[in-house]
């Protein structure tokens, strides 16, 4: 699966989640097509909250593994945070990516970055 959101397109976030999920309707079980769409939705997110020029969204699927890659097109990495008890729902979007992912990781491009996270097993 392969897609490109436009900086200003964040209704798209929801359009990427329905296809994510459509391509891993017979290849995942629900527990982790949901876990994917939440992950999913939180890099994209992140992509278009803080760069200028849109992503693209990248989801390859073997027997062992679920990738998803989210590329924009900003050099500046991700840095770590820690959100306070009263930060309402801000920063918590890496936290989640940390928590749910069985791997996950940043790297840099020519032209930008690549966040990523893998999903293992369950059918995939």
């Amino acid at each position: 699966m392969r897609r490109r959101v436009g900086h200003t397109e964040r209704s798209a976030v929801g359009e990427v989640r329905r296809e994510l999920r459509e391509f891993l309707r017979h290849r995942s079980g629900p527990e982790q097509i949901d876990a994917a769409e939440l992950l999913l939705s939180e890099l994209v997110t992140n992509a278009l909250i803080h760069t200028r020029h849109g992503a693209v969204v990248t989801a390859t699927a073997t027997t062992a593994a679920l990738r998803v890659e989210v590329q924009d097109f900003e050099a500046d990495l991700p840095a770590p945070y820690v959100p306070n008890a009263d930060d309402g729902t801000h920063g918590r979007g890496l936290i989640l990516v940390r928590s749910l992912a069985d791997a996950w990781g940043v790297e840099a491009r020519a032209l930008g970055k690549v966040v990523w996270f893998e999903l293992r097993g369950a059918g995939v």
